[in-house]
């Protein structure tokens, strides 16, 4: 009997352990399930922070004028009697684009030529008698005065002909006509506007605060709807005083326009650069969590645990931003060159979260993105 009791207890003593231990194994794995389902590595993408050097711009609008533009008009009324131009057609100054009837004026033009030429013949011939005593030198001053007053009246005449020709007051293109063989113009209607493109001015308004960051000569970029790429330019000029309504300085900077397509009257986006060449530690915006408490970004911890097997984690930075540029962005304190920044997935981190890196995809971070058609 004691010997069966023994083996009874034993067997009892056995079992006991051994469901003992099942429970424990059990109660780890359960609890090592529970730890890993509740804080497993999270996927993110990261970006090397580096040092640029950031040139702060100033972002207009601005409007391109012609350096030499007009619309063209005549002083004289009359009808249009000879035309040389087509719309649209490249001029050079002095060439011939429209004739006014003017065959009046040139007939009387030709009869004060006349006059003067027998005023002329006059006065050499008495000149010539008056050297033998032959006439009197108040004959001779009479001559000189006639012969001036018929070249007077020559020169008028021939200033009236002249108003009913008009020819291009400098090089460029023409727009398009706006009157017609046979029409009767009455003085100053505009014929056709002329416009030198190349160069082109562009103007825009600079506020006044910035006016001591600009230079004469400081470069300018400038883009427009519809034009792949960005125009480059100078400044030129400032004026000489600010516009009291909206305390701006207007400038012009020169750009040139060698292909024709800037045209007076659009409109453009003018990049400025102001002030001197900063160095920023910059990040692709997407790295940076705005909250109203105050901006974050998460920087890759790579502990080591036992063993040397690394473990990145995320560490929640509360860091300063200063000034955007595309798609990137300044970082003025907090982060420092070198250090490993989450650019995507931080709205699944939290301090300390383990984190799996993922780099096949990054976010954009082009300082000066261009649209891109789908």
């Amino acid at each position: 009997m004691i010997k069966r009791m023994l083996i009874l207890l034993v067997l009892a003593g056995v079992i006991f352990v051994g469901l003992k231990g099942f429970v424990n194994f059990r109660a780890g794995k359960i609890k090592e399930a529970l730890a890993g389902m509740a804080n497993p590595p999270q996927t993110v993408s990261t970006i090397i922070a580096k040092e640029a050097d950031w040139q702060p711009n100033q972002s207009l609008i601005g409007v391109f004028q012609a350096i030499n533009g007009a619309d063209l008009a005549l002083e004289v009324p009359g009808l249009v009697e000879k035309m040389t131009f087509e719309s649209g057609a490249e001029v050079v100054k002095g060439q011939l684009l429209l004739e006014l009837r003017n065959d009046d004026d040139v007939a009387k033009l030709e009869s004060l030529k006349a006059t003067a030429a027998v005023n002329a013949i006059t006065l050499h011939r008495d000149e010539q008698q008056l050297k033998i005593n032959a006439v009197s030198q108040a004959t001779v001053d009479s001559d000189v005065a006639n012969q001036r007053t018929a070249s007077a009246n020559v020169a008028q005449q021939q200033a009236i002909v002249d108003e009913k020709t008009l020819r291009a007051p400098f090089s460029g293109r023409l727009g398009i006509r706006q009157v017609d063989f046979g029409q009767y113009l009455s003085a100053g209607t505009t014929i056709v506007t002329l416009q030198a493109l190349d160069p082109i001015y562009l103007d825009f308004m600079l506020p006044q605060q910035a006016v001591g960051e600009i230079k004469i000569g400081g470069a300018i970029s400038a883009r427009i709807d519809g034009f792949p790429g960005s125009f480059a330019g100078e400044i030129e000029a400032l004026n000489s005083k600010v516009d009291t309504s909206s305390r701006n300085v207007q400038v012009r900077a020169k750009v040139a326009n060698p292909d024709r397509k800037l045209l007076p009257g659009m409109f453009a986006t003018v990049e400025v650069s102001v002030g001197d060449v900063q160095h920023y530690v910059t990040l692709p915006q997407t790295a940076i969590v705005y909250n109203t408490y105050g901006n974050v970004a998460y920087v890759v911890d790579n502990g080591d645990a036992k063993g040397g097997s690394p473990k990145p984690s995320a560490r929640q930075i509360s860091i300063k931003v200063g000034l955007t540029r595309g798609d990137q962005i300044a970082v003025l304190s907090g982060i420092k060159a070198g250090d490993e920044v989450v650019t995507a997935g931080q709205v699944k981190l939290r301090n300390g979260t383990p984190i799996k890196i993922d780099n096949a995809v990054q976010p954009l971070a082009d300082p000066n993105p261009l649209p891109v058609d789908p």
